[in-house]
């Protein structure tokens, strides 16, 4: 299994090239950048700190960034704003939770059946056009620049209560995403936002039913296994969509080398999230012992399925773009619909 040891050597290595700065350029006091994330600490550890680590290490002191987890320089919901303004620097996130004033942010975070692995994204953003319309669309707000995107867990449910079957879910207040808590509203879900270090205490309160945030790595990293029951099997979309902001400023004064050094690591990241996650959802889910899961069966799923597709469609009315980007997942899915497994499978 990759150790964040070996991310981050990897990540140096992979900046080697862009690391022959004239020794003028060394010289020079370090650039600074303040990062925060939207992950916790215990979390954060593993989804953004190698990242981080990586590019300090490859800068060698040319550039030096500081992170902060979620919530700890402004509240998730404020980022843009924060990020835009210069209050920080860069930020991993997704455009859907720290409220990006763009047409596209619904499709960030968990977009309900857009996606059934953490594959899809990269996919989704490289050949078929996602990239050129999320940097459209950043340019045309201003004041950040946004880097890449990668998929990583999905979203199932975890809970105090067995979720069964779709009528299980109505009257549960639920900690989630505000796109995806939107849509879980039409099945009788109480959505809620809090500041994620205190989710957990809110289910030990009653203040939360449980979680429609993430898949089954994540509950039991950060400690919400211990305070639910159970999981569904089932998921509202198979990856969370997340990516790399920085203030546009910043990105500008930014010399080459180091540009280079950042997004070669950023990619080295999105890799080792995805590896890091699909192998502990298969790993927790066969062997862990806190969660037990459950199932709402596949016919009476697809009532959330059809609801889904609706709700695609109402969201194609914002705007050309969205109607755009909703197209590219309707055109993505029908290609993995007919390619049979491993494509279909959840």
């Amino acid at each position: 299994m990759t150790t964040r040891r070996k991310f981050i050597s990897a990540g140096a290595l992979a900046g080697a090239a862009a690391l022959a700065a004239p020794a003028s350029v060394r010289a020079q006091s370090a650039i600074k950048w303040r990062f925060q994330t939207y992950a916790g600490s215990t979390l954060g550890q593993f989804v953004t700190k190698p990242v981080i680590d990586a590019i300090n290490a490859a800068a060698k002191g040319e550039l030096e960034i500081e992170l902060y987890y979620a919530d700890q320089l402004v509240p998730t919901g404020e980022l843009f704003r924060a990020l835009q303004s210069g209050t920080i620097d860069a930020v991993h996130s997704d455009d859907d939770s720290m409220a990006a004033p763009v047409d596209i942010a619904v499709f960030g975070g968990y977009f309900p059946m857009a996606t059934k692995h953490a594959l899809d994204v990269p996919v989704l953003f490289e050949q078929y056009g996602l990239r050129q319309i999320w940097e459209e669309a950043y340019a045309e707000a201003g004041g950040v620049v946004w880097l890449s995107a990668a998929g990583q867990d999905p979203c199932n449910f975890n809970t105090k209560k067995p979720i069964r079957s779709v009528a299980d879910l109505s009257g549960l207040k639920l900690y989630t995403f505000p796109t995806a808590g939107r849509f879980l509203a039409q099945f009788g879900v109480t959505p809620v936002s809090i500041p994620y270090e205190d989710a957990e205490v809110a289910v030990q309160t009653g203040e939360l039913d449980g979680m429609s945030w993430s898949g089954i790595t994540e509950d039991y990293t950060v400690g919400w296994a211990d305070v639910t029951d159970y999981i569904t099997t089932n998921n509202i979309s198979g990856a969370w969509i997340g990516s790399i902001y920085v203030n546009e400023q910043k990105w500008a004064d930014l010399p080459e080398h180091l540009k280079h050094i950042v997004r070669s690591c950023v990619e080295a990241g999105h890799h080792f999230r995805n590896q890091w996650y699909w192998g502990g959802e298969a790993k927790l889910r066969a062997t862990g012992d806190k969660l037990e899961l459950t199932t709402i069966p596949a016919a009476e799923w697809r009532e959330v399925e059809n609801a889904a597709l609706v709700f695609w469609d109402e969201m194609a009315q914002m705007s050309e773009r969205s109607a755009k980007v909703v197209q590219i997942f309707k055109d993505y899915n029908a290609i993995t619909a007919k390619s049979g497994t491993p494509y279909t499978c959840l």
